[in-house]
């Protein structure tokens, strides 16, 4: 997939004078000493915006995605096309020399040419072998002129379809706009904290998220998940874990940096299992399993909308690409709203 630019110079400033326009009577007199609670109230707005940013992430992969495919079928179908042709080309370069032998011969009529042939049986024989040869040849030319324009007309249809999702990924770059117009803001807005204001949100998050995983293995559900992957489990696993520290980057799906749902799609693609590259897409079309029987090399789904995804590793945790500004890494699997688990390899 190609690397979607980030966002600089006039979009950084755009998204910098938006941010001070919709926070000059709060956030900015809130920033200049924050309390516990005005921190609260930043790290939601700071989630609010990376989740707008990531669910507009996985629609305009979505449309990405769908693109690629109707391209790949056109191409497919124009190949069928070239093939179609050039058999059309060859039956009718038999039949015209089969025309021509014949007209080498004279002409004659069949009675003449078997009554001076020296041997009248062989010679019926050929002729009745050349005419079905000549007329099934005739007949593969009809039926393969009928299935070149049936292929033509598939074609036609599917540039068609290519065309209106082209037109719908042009429409897309509003959405890249957005989302990088999100990503500004929430980099803006994480910018006006000093150290100690960085430090402090670290430990909110972390306190959330820790209450957050409690809350989850309160459930006992750690107890019933099984703790045993399968091969391919183990290897889209050990492609994930190679992955650590590299940057998220929306749109990514590696080698160098990722989204989520990129380094999930790649890590069951190098485990040898395609499976579909949003989370969308992961959790509509993949088979669904309960959370309680989940294991290691499972999808995890989050939020109503499905618009994040992280790989299971056991032991209550997963390995995710979680938003702009951070890295692949290790965090606890309830430490979001989980929607649900889907299984690639299921079997």
């Amino acid at each position: 997939m190609r690397r979607i630019p980030r966002v600089h110079g006039h979009r950084t400033a755009a998204a910098l004078t938006l941010l001070c326009a919709l926070t000059a009577t709060t956030q900015s007199a809130a920033l200049a000493a924050p309390g516990p609670a005005t921190l609260e109230e930043v790290r939601a707005q700071l989630d609010d915006l990376y989740h707008q940013a990531e669910v507009a992430t996985e629609k305009y992969n979505a449309a990405d995605e769908k693109a690629t495919a109707q391209r790949k079928k056109v191409d497919t179908l124009n190949g069928r096309v070239t093939r179609a042709e050039q058999q059309e080309t060859r039956l009718k370069a038999l039949l015209g020399a089969a025309a021509r032998a014949q007209y080498r011969g004279g002409g004659l009529p069949a009675e003449m040419q078997f009554a001076l042939a020296h041997d009248p049986e062989h010679a019926l024989d050929d002729a009745a072998l050349a005419q079905r040869a000549q007329q099934g040849t005739q007949d593969r030319l009809t039926a393969l002129e009928a299935t070149r324009r049936e292929l033509r007309t598939r074609t036609d249809e599917a540039r068609a379809v290519l065309g209106d999702l082209r037109a719908s990924r042009h429409a897309m770059d509003d959405n890249r706009d957005r989302i990088e117009k999100r990503i500004a803001t929430a980099r803006a807005l994480e910018s006006q904290l000093r150290a100690e204001q960085l430090s402090k949100l670290a430990q909110l998050e972390k306190q959330a998220q820790d209450k957050a995983q409690a809350k989850w293995e309160d459930t006992g559900v750690l107890d019933k998940v099984s703790t045993k992957a399968t091969p391919a489990g183990r290897k889209a696993i050990a492609y994930a874990t190679k992955q650590l520290g590299k940057p998220y980057v929306w749109g990514a799906e590696g080698p160098d940096s990722f989204d989520c749902s990129g380094l999930t799609s790649q890590a069951w693609l190098h485990a040898g299992v395609v499976i579909p590259r949003t989370s969308e897409e992961q959790w509509a079309r993949l088979p669904h399993v309960p959370v309680s029987r989940m294991r290691p090399g499972d999808l995890i789904i989050y939020f109503s909308d499905a618009s994040h995804v992280a790989l299971y590793i056991g032991d209550g945790k997963i390995i995710s690409a979680p938003r702009p500004g951070r890295w692949v890494y290790v965090s606890p699997a309830g430490s979001m709203e989980i929607l649900g688990v889907v299984r690639p390899d299921a079997h």
